[in-house]
């Protein structure tokens, strides 16, 4: 499959005015991003994600490292034209109406009159702005500015869309209007790139993720896959057994009864021989042993305090 993006040691450094240190945000990350699929790009603040993001589109230059974007540099105006972009924090002109920014974008892609006119009304229609096209930025409020933000993201029709924290500012309602539209592009083809502070939505779109602190990538890979592959516990079904008693037991951190024969039993993975050698005195029968998929959330949690300790 190929790569949309390739990042390859990847290493930025600053040094600020009046310091003699230089600032390392991000220290040789390497990751690739396949055609099509939604990627989540998660970490705490501080962590590189806007830094590496920024290098992405070609804003910054890298301090070592390379970075690829459908195969070319991203300074590459063939690539530009095939990226949308929503920063952190877009900023427009305050006195211009979305439907005359939306325009300016058009032109600078050299969109004919009348291109330009239908996709302005498609885009705002789609992120729930078709009744405010002609009000002044400067009387939106951030969640519509995000909105606005994201339409001129994709008013060239992009090939990658990346996005950078662009649930900010908006509410559950727009969260999930956000959430349908990334998984209506996706279904197109598109390729979506996206930080978020947001895991849960992030949990639920993302076919693979990678986590950042630091400047450094603390786990990368198919989301479902991570969320087995590094969880601390397993889980068993186990059938003949009561409810109470398996409660007692040493090691056990939850037990939920399944029907009126079956129990799941949780527990920390290092316990597994004996919980398992439990289960077989007491007579009960094992169904299955498998690991505990854990929240995204935890998992960030627990790769981020692993560095702090």
């Amino acid at each position: 499959m190929e790569h949309v993006i390739e990042v390859r040691n990847f290493q930025k450094s600053f040094k600020p005015p009046f310091r003699l240190k230089r600032i390392h945000a991000v220290r040789g990350i390497t990751f690739e991003v396949k055609r099509g699929e939604v990627f989540g790009f998660l970490g705490p603040n501080g962590a590189g994600k806007t830094t590496t993001i920024k290098a992405i589109v070609g804003l910054i230059t890298p301090s070592a490292g390379e970075i690829k974007v459908f195969g070319e540099s991203p300074f590459s105006m063939t690539a530009k034209k095939r990226i949308g972009f929503l920063p952190e924090q877009p900023y427009f002109y305050d006195y211009l109406k979305a439907s005359e920014l939306l325009d300016i974008f058009g032109r600078i892609f050299g969109m004919g009159a009348d291109e330009r006119k239908r996709k302005i009304k498609d885009l705002l229609e789609m992120v729930g702005l078709a009744h405010a096209g002609d009000r002044v930025l400067r009387k939106y409020s951030k969640g519509m500015l995000q909105r606005v933000g994201l339409a001129q993201a994709l008013l060239n029709d992009p090939e990658l869309i990346i996005l950078d924290e662009p649930m900010s500012g908006l509410d559950p309602i727009g969260r999930k209007e956000f959430s349908d539209l990334i998984a209506s592009l996706k279904a197109k083809g598109k390729t979506i790139f996206f930080s978020s502070h947001i895991l849960a939505d992030i949990e639920r779109l993302c076919d693979r993720v990678l986590v950042l602190d630091k400047g450094m990538v603390k786990a990368v890979g198919d989301l479902e896959e991570l969320l087995r592959e590094r969880s601390w516990e397993k889980e068993a079904l186990v059938k003949g057994l009561s409810e109470e008693e398996v409660r007692s037991w040493e090691g056990v951190s939850a037990v939920e009864k399944i029907d009126s024969e079956v129990l799941r039993i949780v527990f920390k993975t290092e316990d597994t021989n004996k919980i398992v050698a439990k289960v077989i005195e007491k007579g009960g029968i094992i169904h299955s042993v498998s690991d505990r998929r854990m929240s995204l959330e935890a998992l960030v949690m627990k790769l981020t305090e692993a560095e702090e300790k």
